[in-house]
């Protein structure tokens, strides 16, 4: 019997993040001592304050469908933010709340994007931003880094991928997985470039914005004349640890932002209306009270960096924001560990799963074959015994 499913599931890939997730949590129920590394969710409950506001929303009956772009006192909530926190003046016009960044992500693709039309990923980027693209038609166009620089892409690298079908950009900062941070000078020779380029776009993914380690923080709407071309897009889960609120957003240019209105309308409409209620009161708050996360995440990556360095064969930068490591195994390709031959990131990660009982996510999943990556969002001593376990399955 032929296959009934559409072309379009048959050639999405899974998400590699998800499936590594789902076979540790596969593993640790047939009783396997297993420490996941491999999902990116802070381990800190979400703060009381948001948890009061969605049981105050509870009570006063936010139960019935909201707006489709969102509350309009959520959207003036998150011009307020904009505006605090990235000198950034949009109005409520600007705003489409989703149902978590991931959906804000995929609107925009649907929205901005023709058959053949190519899209900029300095590599190593987001597992699905590869996907979503190409779901949408457009053609992804890998820019490769590699743990020297830092992970970043320079300008002359973003100049020589440019054609005359390049429609977008698509980067985070601070960067998942790498956690690398682009300062302001960066983004402003970045800006140069796209200056000459007034039919390209930017989605600029800054949902780690407060996960961030370097002291400042700049957004590359805030350069002069990229507001107008750039995508704005965020969301409360990491630095408010509200995952499981599903709260993404963005602020756009006018036309995008009715036009990701649109799709929506037809698709899931409006999000969680408590959620909702709740997410104002967290972009209302300032940044200040989410210290004492951010302090343990600074802590902790010193930690992870600090181990790895003591791992012969692993070679790693120091990432400035989120919560991730990114470290080059590519030492490892070609040998033989405990009678297992690691031919690539994903023989190598498959191998610390088996040996060392510790998920970690494949580089190749987010554009980088010669790196894993390490999420160090759970407890220090978590990470000490999973950072001892792996040294000990590859010395």
């Amino acid at each position: 019997m032929s296959n009934p499913l559409s072309d379009r599931i048959n050639n999405l890939a899974t998400s590699q993040t998800l499936a590594m997730a789902a076979l540790a949590r596969e593993l640790k129920a047939q009783g396997k001592d297993i420490i996941s590394l491999s999902l990116g969710e802070p381990d800190f409950n979400t703060p009381d304050f948001i948890k009061e506001a969605a049981k105050k929303a509870i009570d006063e009956n936010y139960s019935t469908y909201s707006p489709v772009d969102g509350y309009v006192e959520l959207k003036e909530a998150i011009c307020r933010k904009f505006k605090r926190d990235n000198d950034l003046d949009y109005k409520p016009s600007q705003i489409v709340v989703s149902t978590g960044a991931k959906q804000s992500l995929y609107n925009i693709a649907q929205v901005m994007l023709n058959d053949g039309d190519e899209v900029i990923l300095p590599a190593p980027y987001w597992v699905s931003y590869f996907e979503i693209v190409k779901l949408s038609g457009g053609v992804p166009v890998e820019v490769p880094t590699s743990v020297e620089t830092d992970f970043k892409i320079t300008p002359a690298q973003l100049e020589a991928v440019i054609t005359p079908k390049t429609k977008m950009i698509w980067f985070s900062s601070p960067c998942n997985p790498s956690g690398s941070v682009y300062n302001r000078e960066e983004l402003t020779a970045i800006a140069k470039v796209l200056e000459k380029y007034p039919n390209i776009y930017v989605v600029a993914d800054e949902i780690y914005e407060h996960i961030n380690f370097s002291g400042t923080f700049c957004s590359i709407a805030s350069i002069p004349g990229m507001l107008e071309k750039t995508i704005t897009v965020n969301g409360v889960a990491k630095a408010f640890a509200m995952t499981g609120y599903r709260i993404g957003y963005i602020g756009a240019p006018e036309f995008i932002a009715k036009a990701c209105t649109k799709i929506q309308g037809q698709v899931t409409s409006g999000a969680n209306s408590v959620a909702q209620r709740a997410t104002i009161t967290a972009v209302d708050a300032d940044p200040s009270v989410l210290k004492h996360m951010v302090d343990a995440f600074h802590s902790r990556r010193d930690l992870v960096v600090g181990l790895i360095k003591e791992i012969p064969g692993m070679k790693i930068n120091v990432p400035e924001g989120a919560f991730y490591v990114f470290p080059d195994v590519s030492s490892f390709f070609g040998k033989t560990l405990r009678g297992t031959e690691i031919k690539d990131a994903n023989d190598f990660s498959m191998y610390l799963l088996a040996e060392a009982n510790v998920a970690t996510v494949t580089g190749d999943a987010f554009g980088n074959p010669n790196c894993i990556r390490f999420s160090y969002a759970t407890s220090e001593d978590i990470l000490k015994e999973a950072l001892k376990r792996i040294k000990e399955a590859v010395s």
